[in-house]
């Protein structure tokens, strides 16, 4: 297929001054926007098509393909941009971000969402609203991950003599077999094997796997009370951080078994998944750790993620050791 532009628009794409890009939504609002893109190169965006449900369509530029067809015009095509033109399309312009594309919210002249957002782009007076991008592209990004490193190191060295007296305890309240280790989901919905001290032994596997809360177990001892309400049965997971399976600061890890659960019924549930999981997290030092509600857990995780900063972290693991710390524990 023969893409719209000149001379100087092709010669400004190979520069990467220009970013081919598709407009989802072959209405009369998004076939202006694609004249406007067309006609002023210097914007930046060059509309090369559309996605629409209605793939008909014979005027202006060519409909490629529906919203699901994304990925694959994403490949066929070099797109390096998406924008929507419309307030629909909020798993397209997820999906779009996560290959990798610049996306673009171009709401309509008359929707009221533009008395309340900051204008900062536009395109001959249309208004672009920009898609804040996922954590990971973000430049002090590698920093989270030579923290996790620096703290976890110094975490394992520091609470070795601890771990080692806990471990004797565990084994003399409930037997061999003092780590325990179960799948959960981790970044991208990857399993990871999660690794603690045992607190209590269960009946099988499927317990294991589908039991929620085992807080007021009367199987429980006073060992495994005393690992559980002072986390210290979690400091095996400074090792998972090491490995890379998780962080110190994230979304805390959930077994397959509930997340399926909690992902048909809790909106934003699976976009937890868009950062490593860890230790404590933003849910967690505002007191929404074992039997909470699962909907706040997962706003909560999610605000952590679209405004994440090593500040944030830190205010975060600070939190969390001042909450071990302080009498009454966590």
């Amino acid at each position: 297929m023969r893409l719209p532009g000149g001379p100087a628009v092709r010669a400004a794409r190979r520069r990467g001054g220009i970013k081919p890009a598709v407009v989802v939504g072959a209405n009369p609002h998004g076939h202006r926007l694609a004249s406007a893109l067309l006609g002023f190169p210097e914007y930046g965006l060059l509309p090369i098509g559309f996605l629409d449900e209605e793939t008909d369509r014979d005027t202006g530029p060519p409909v490629l393909g529906t919203p699901d067809d994304l990925a694959e015009i994403f490949h066929a095509h070099e797109v390096r941009a998406v924008v929507i033109a419309g307030r629909e399309g909020q798993d397209l312009a997820r999906a779009a971000r996560e290959l990798g594309c610049e996306v673009y919210l171009a709401p309509a002249p008359d929707d009221l969402v533009l008395d309340f957002a900051p204008l900062r782009e536009h395109v001959r007076s249309f208004p672009l609203l920009r898609m804040r991008p996922d954590p990971q592209t973000r430049l002090t990004w590698p920093l989270k991950r030579a923290l996790d490193i620096a703290v976890a190191l110094v975490g394992l060295v520091i609470s070795a003599p601890i771990l080692a007296v806990c471990a004797l305890l565990v084994r003399w309240e409930i037997g061999p077999g003092v780590l325990f280790r179960q799948r959960r989901v981790g970044c991208g919905g990857r399993p990871i094997e999660l690794i603690k001290l045992r607190t209590l032994k269960p009946v099988d596997a499927h317990e294991s796997a589908t039991r929620w809360s085992i807080a007021h177990d009367r199987r429980l001892g006073p060992v495994g009370k005393a690992l559980r309400k002072s986390s210290l049965d979690e400091l095996p997971q400074l090792w998972n951080v090491l490995k890379g399976d998780m962080s110190i600061v994230g979304p805390r890890p959930e077994r397959p078994y509930f997340v399926d659960q909690f992902s048909a019924t809790t909106p934003g549930y699976r976009l937890r998944h868009r950062v490593p999981v860890g230790i404590t997290g933003w849910a967690q030092i505002h007191g929404l750790r074992g039997d909470t509600s699962i909907e706040d857990r997962a706003r909560f995780d999610n605000h952590y993620i679209d405004d994440w900063s090593l500040r944030t972290d830190f205010k975060i693991m600070l939190r969390t050791a001042w909450s071990l710390l302080r009498p009454g524990g966590s």
